[in-house]
């Protein structure tokens, strides 16, 4: 049994711990606030701009774009969104396993990380990382996500990747998050969303061409951005779930200690009233 030294020590180190990771739940929820307000507006343009596109295009016959194209090579450009920090439960090992979990080859992947976690985990794995796009997490903005936007189509248009995905954490609630794998290029059609009156083809206005460089680059970096500020709600939310279960789990671990500590305090008592009476048993 440890000595009352030992566990008053192993207490008061708990102890700090709690109220470290209750100062940690307190900031995240301050963050979620904000974080939860910006998604939850996003959340409905993030989610018709994914279907209109979609929609639009499958109505637009046969068009030969540069955005459109299907490419020959094997390659595929993943946009993998993560956080800067950690301690945010499976946040962040959910995103890296959705990706390494993937049918897709290693070898094929050029893996574009926005957030340290993701980069440094990836990497580790003997993923090619294309660009570290880290620094956007801190305050995700919507021209950050169109820089991102301009590297990836610049890649998929110059035809070093053929495919252009998404892996970032959808943000249901405060307490349920999602990872999510999508494709944003070449968009796949699906008839159910396309409708009964598909056969009426859609007209652009000047061109096409035209049309179709003003509305994917904004379509990808609409994606983008609404991806960003999902993740940042997502990695509060995490992260509060996470310093909530530590601060109960710091808790129980100290009434346990507690406990020990007045067993161990009752039996020195005991064993010194037991010397006490013996030595003057001794005595008489």
């Amino acid at each position: 049994m440890a000595s009352m030294r030992d566990i008053k020590r192993r207490k008061s180190s708990i102890q700090s711990t709690q109220q470290i990771t209750k100062a940690m739940k307190l900031v995240s929820t301050v963050k979620l606030q904000k974080a939860k307000g910006r998604a939850e507006q996003t959340d409905p343009y993030f989610n018709y701009m994914y279907k209109t596109v979609g929609t639009m295009l499958a109505k637009s016959g046969s068009i030969d774009h540069p955005y459109l194209r299907t490419s020959d090579t094997d390659r595929k450009a993943v946009v993998v969104i993560t956080s800067n920090r950690g301690l945010a439960g499976g946040y962040n090992s959910n995103i890296v396993k959705l990706v390494t979990d993937s049918d897709f080859k290693k070898e094929d992947l050029d893996i574009y990380a926005v957030g340290g976690k993701g980069y440094e985990a990836l990497e580790r794995r003997g993923y090619h990382i294309a660009a570290d796009a880290s620094m956007i997490m801190e305050n995700p903005t919507y021209p950050d996500a169109a820089a991102l936007c301009d590297k990836v189509l610049s890649a998929f248009t110059a035809g070093e990747v053929g495919e252009i995905y998404l892996a970032y954490t959808h943000f249901k609630n405060t307490v349920s998050q999602e990872a999510k794998l999508i494709k944003l290029l070449p968009i796949e059609i699906d008839p159910e969303e396309v409708g009964t009156d598909s056969n009426i083809l859609m007209n652009y206005e000047p061109n096409e061409e035209e049309a179709l460089n003003e509305i994917i680059p904004k379509y990808v970096t609409s994606l983008f951005y609404g991806a960003l500020v999902e993740a940042v709600a997502s990695e509060n939310g995490a992260r509060m779930q996470a310093m909530d279960s530590a601060t109960s789990n710091a808790e129980d671990m100290i009434s346990d200690l507690s406990l020990k500590y007045n067993r161990a305090r009752q039996g020195s008592i005991t064993q010194e009233l037991t010397e006490i009476i013996a030595g003057a048993n001794a005595i008489s």
